[in-house]
């Protein structure tokens, strides 16, 4: 059975620096509360793992958290680039980053893998890709029942996965619905599991099989409503597109960010806080 735990408690019972840590969520439910908390206890030398690194990892990286990132896509969704980890690339700043980059296909492969706890995923790949002269974790195997040349890269088993979702029981079991990417096998391929929800309830009214992450999976759920903020939670709350526009010019300069995220991140003591200086500030440039 999970325990219900606050944020707080959560990341600072399960969360180590140096660990694996995967935050997954695809174009919604966006685990951002959960990775500005990572921010406020200061974790660091982390190796992020996620299939589609947004603005969430750009402030973790910009914040000193990542020491590597292991992805397959990477930027500000429908604005640009994400310009903490280009300066974490190109400049090493505030330090150095170690990139492994893959494909979609490869990256949900490798976490599947890690869900079955098999050592390496396995797909036909890469034809024509110039990928794996620049990531020597990408390697080619011969089928032995058939001669077939694939690909292969080392499952993704990571220390700890942290996703958002919209409801849980008391127990522990979680739903989630809407789109979603890897979810469940990067809770699978965890060790320990951190779920944000945005509500708690004492019964899920669900039908046989939608409860795809029993409370056996999870470790702790935490109840964060609006947690996915500014990407959205499907049935909860919409996309602030505001938000991701200004992300562009705020993290284009290293001042202006680190600023940012001490007044708007650190300088808070929860989500709530956080969500508070935001609309403070946004009423004010209004």
């Amino acid at each position: 059975m999970a325990d219900i735990l606050s944020l707080r408690d959560a990341v600072a019972g399960l969360v180590k620096d140096g660990d694996t840590v995967a935050l997954e969520g695809f174009t919604h439910l966006i685990p951002m509360a959960a990775g500005h908390e990572l921010i406020r206890q200061g974790r660091r030398d982390l190796s992020l793992v996620r299939m589609t690194p947004d603005l969430i990892y750009d402030q973790l990286i910009g914040a000193g958290c990542a020491k590597a990132l292991r992805f397959s896509w990477g930027g500000n969704p429908g604005v640009g680039s994400l310009h903490r980890l280009r300066d974490a690339v190109e400049n090493g700043w505030p330090r150095p980053l170690e990139l492994r980059e893959h494909s979609h296909a490869d990256m949900a492969n490798a976490y599947t893998a890690g869900a079955s706890r098999l050592p390496f995923g396995i797909l036909r790949g890469y034809a024509g890709s110039d990928l794996p002269k620049h990531n020597p974790d990408i390697r080619f195997i011969e089928c032995p029942f058939t001669g077939e040349r694939l690909a292969v890269s080392p499952a993704v088993r990571p220390d700890v996965t942290v996703i958002h979702a919209q409801k849980a029981d008391r127990k522990g079991n979680v739903l989630l619905w809407g789109i979603l990417g890897v979810q469940k096998e990067a809770a699978l391929a965890a060790d320990k599991v951190i779920v944000t929800v945005e509500e708690i309830v004492d019964r899920l009214d669900a039908p046989p099989n939608a409860c795809i992450l029993p409370n056996w999976v999870v470790n702790a759920v935490s109840h964060v409503p609006g947690g996915a903020f500014p990407s959205y939670a499907h049935g909860y709350s919409a996309r602030d597109n505001r938000f991701y526009i200004d992300w562009d010019e705020i993290s284009r300069d290293r001042e202006r960010f680190t600023a940012w995220i001490q007044r708007h991140v650190r300088d808070t003591e929860d989500f709530n806080g956080f969500r508070t200086v935001y609309a403070e500030g946004t009423k004010g440039a209004a």
